[in-house]
């Protein structure tokens, strides 16, 4: 393991975070002052084999020969992963808001309970790491990410479909990552080589969607003033992705049918048949069986389609992925606006994997780029969440919601409401709420029997009859 690099003048400080991360196993290297961090710095660059660069840096703020805060906007600017600890004695507003706009993963005023430095480093020990494995992860450029089951599924189904060009269908809801699984299969597949070619057919006008699918001659139609290759062309050797395949018109679906089972098709306009050398991969978050007992989608065409077929979870189905996505896009979004990446805390966390997610990935991508750049902090609170996610009511198609932080955070919220409002009754009137609810939820889950809701809840019958009477619930009888 790299060592925590401590940075201060003071040999006391120095010596005390020493002994501590020790006793924690964790390798230290020292420095007086700041000059000292950035001439080792410029030696590993060179290639100081004598050394490791550091997993973690804790810095004072006020030393001879440069500021902490000096420190951190040079490291930051040749190691911006790096985690940075600034401590001092100075505890004043100033020093505190320019470490964090610098970058500093914390902010430790002295003097400092060791125990609590020390897990305060341990958290940037496991930033760090996670750190270095998304920037593995990001050389390596993943196409998706995933360690639920199901995901697990999709994954083994791309490896194996590696050396065919079989048609395949992908269905989920909107939202999933139809595309990318198709942008996998193609790279992953004989014809990587040749061109991917997407095309949303639910996107593009019914008169437009056949001359954008087969092209048209010159004179086809008015304004078709030169002859025009279609998508089934620039995919020559290569694949064609159709997206929304179940709201194709029913006379493109015939034009389709054709194509796949001939192999050739003709231009708008055109006498001349042109050959098809393309690999055909269709999805649709329709239910694509129940179309063609609609009548709307041909079954012949459906049959065409679903050579092999792959189903992509919704995001409520594999929450387990929930942190690994966001932390990825998290950092995606910051490359993008060109901003220090936010990190996200547990209980964040924790409330996102609870959220149903009715837009999937793309809603959390979405969550992720609002929280780039609304985000008051460096480090993403569960208050910092969007609105949609907090907001009461919001389904989360989790059942087990013992110890969950969205109520609270709920409650929290309205107490902040009636606390602005001046209401002096703010402990009683929400109590009464909360028992009221309380105690009417655990009569309808148990139908109205007042000794087995007592049992559940955890109190006496006397209790659950006094409350009923003073809360107004005399409306729910035992049965």
């Amino acid at each position: 393991m790299k060592p925590i690099w401590i940075v201060d003048d003071d040999p006391s400080i120095r010596f005390v975070l020493e002994r501590a991360l020790a006793r924690e196993n964790l390798p230290t290297r020292s420095f007086t002052q700041a000059r000292e961090v950035l001439d080792a710095l410029t030696d590993l660059a060179a290639g100081d084999a004598a050394h490791q660069g550091p997993q973690v840096l804790v810095s004072d703020i006020r030393m001879p020969g440069g500021s902490g805060l000096q420190l951190l906007e040079q490291v930051r600017a040749q190691q911006p992963g790096l985690p940075v600890i600034v401590m001092t004695a100075y505890s004043d507003l100033d020093s505190a808001v320019s470490a964090f706009q610098g970058g500093a993963f914390e902010y430790l005023p002295k003097p400092f309970d060791v125990p609590k430095a020390v897990e305060l480093i341990r958290r940037a020990v496991e930033e760090s790491q996670r750190e270095e494995v998304a920037e593995h992860q990001q050389a390596e450029a993943p196409e998706m990410l995933g360690q639920a089951p199901a995901m697990q599924d999709v994954f083994r189904a791309i490896g194996r479909l590696s050396q065919s060009v079989v048609t395949v269908l992908i269905t989920g809801e909107s939202g999933t990552g139809k595309e990318l699984v198709a942008r996998a299969l193609h790279r992953h597949s004989p014809v990587a080589g040749g061109p991917f070619v997407a095309i949303n057919t639910a996107a593009i006008p019914k008169d437009l969607l056949e001359s954008e699918l087969f092209g048209h001659e010159r004179g086809a139609f008015t304004g078709a003033q030169t002859q025009r290759r279609g998508r089934f062309e620039q995919a020559e050797g290569g694949t064609l992705f159709l997206d929304e395949i179940g709201d194709m018109p029913l006379d493109l679906q015939t034009r389709l049918l054709r194509v796949l089972s001939d192999g050739q098709f003709y231009r708008v306009g055109g006498h001349a048949a042109v050959k098809a050398h393309v690999r055909v991969i269709a999805a649709t978050h329709q239910d694509l069986e129940q179309r063609v007992k609609d009548g709307v989608f041909r079954e012949d065409l459906f049959h065409r389609l679903n050579v092999i077929r792959l189903r992509l979870p919704a995001l409520h189905e594999r929450r387990e992925d929930v942190p690994m996505l966001t932390r990825h896009f998290l950092q995606r979004s910051a490359r993008q606006l060109g901003v220090e990446p936010k990190r996200i805390s547990d209980a964040a966390l924790e409330v996102l994997q609870r959220f149903a997610f009715p837009g999937n990935v793309r809603q959390l991508e979405n969550i992720c780029h609002w929280l780039t750049v609304m985000a008051p902090a460096q480090v993403i609170s569960a208050r910092d969440l969007p609105p949609e996610v907090l907001q009461p009511g919001t389904p989360t198609h989790a059942p087990e919601v013992a110890g969950d932080e969205g109520w609270e955070l709920a409650l929290e919220n309205e107490a902040q409401r009636l606390l602005q409002y001046g209401r002096p009754d703010v402990w009683d009137a929400l109590a009464r709420r909360f028992e009221s609810r309380l105690i009417r939820t655990a009569l309808q889950a148990t139908h109205g029997r007042r000794m087995e809701a007592a049992q559940r809840l955890g109190i006496g019958r006397n209790t659950i009859t006094r409350k009923i009477q003073e809360l107004g619930l005399d409306d729910v009888l035992d049965e």
